[in-house]
């Protein structure tokens, strides 16, 4: 393999035998090289193909002023994330948590801690992302020994939460921030908390999870329920009661307009968790 370009002394772009740029890091691997050297494969301690180009550009220019062992922490704390979750997740994660936990790394040596207002909601929200962010402060402490805020725990999560939606933007505080705001609504309606370790409350939240991403991206249902919608209200009149009190809270924030598909289901779910009150 030859050197395309030098990034700094751990850090160079190399091409495989497809023709695909590559990076290839490991310490000292490019001390004394320029473009057109062969690189020492024993020096290779990890290579990175992502096959976005966008998102290469990124992270080759990340790569420039980050040191070796904060990219390395974040590699690891993706690939336990791409195991605890076992979902897809989209090449961007390696720009932004990469950035993330060196920008995090960073502040705190300066004495800056940032709070999570949304911590516990995306705890609650975001279980299984918010374990990975719970072991990352693991990885972090034990290879780095810098000891996270629990709060960063949250911060992490959101970019596996955005990673798993296969977006570059931050969807994952405005989707939990509405997850919030329909949830609060039903309590009130209902004056009451929820059993939130319940298979339906879980299933809820899914829903409402799926909703939420679906209203910032202004896609719909199809609205194909009128007639069995009819029947439903009829039947559970107090659940469609509250849905209607959701949907006067999505049209009046988000200018988004339920279709009879979407009120069917929220009255279903609320159905299911309010059953036994």
């Amino acid at each position: 393999m030859i050197i395309k370009r030098v990034l700094n002394n751990n850090t160079v772009i190399s091409s495989n035998s497809k023709g695909i740029d590559v990076l290839l890091m490991g310490k000292g691997i490019a001390f004394g090289k320029k473009k057109g050297n062969p690189v020492e494969i024993e020096l290779v301690e990890k290579s990175f193909l992502l096959r976005d180009k966008d998102t290469q550009n990124k992270f080759t220019e990340l790569l420039i002023n980050v040191p070796m062992e904060h990219i390395m922490v974040s590699e690891k704390i993706i690939n336990f994330g791409k195991i605890k979750l076992g979902k897809n997740l989209n090449e961007i994660i390696y720009v932004n948590l990469t950035d993330h936990i060196h920008s995090a790394i960073e502040r705190y040596q300066e004495g800056i801690i940032l709070k999570n207002p949304l911590r516990w909601d995306i705890a609650r929200f975001y279980a299984d992302e918010y374990a990975v962010g719970e072991k990352a402060l693991d990885i972090v402490r034990n290879d780095l020994g810098i000891a996270f805020e629990v709060d960063e725990a949250a911060f992490i999560a959101t970019h596996f939460v955005n990673a798993e939606l296969d977006r570059k933007d931050d969807l994952a505080y405005e989707v939990a921030e509405i997850t919030k705001g329909i949830e609060e609504i039903i309590k009130n309606h209902y004056r009451t908390e929820f059993d939130e370790d319940s298979l339906d409350y879980y299933r809820f939240i899914t829903h409402v999870k799926f909703f939420a991403q679906r209203l910032l991206t202004g896609e719909h249902y199809d609205d194909e329920d009128a007639e069995l919608l009819e029947t439903l209200k009829s039947k559970y009149v107090t659940e469609y009661e509250c849905s209607l009190k959701i949907r006067e809270y999505v049209q009046q924030q988000f200018e988004y307009e339920l279709s009879s598909t979407e009120l069917l289901y929220l009255t279903a779910h609320i159905r299911r968790i309010t059953k036994n009150l």
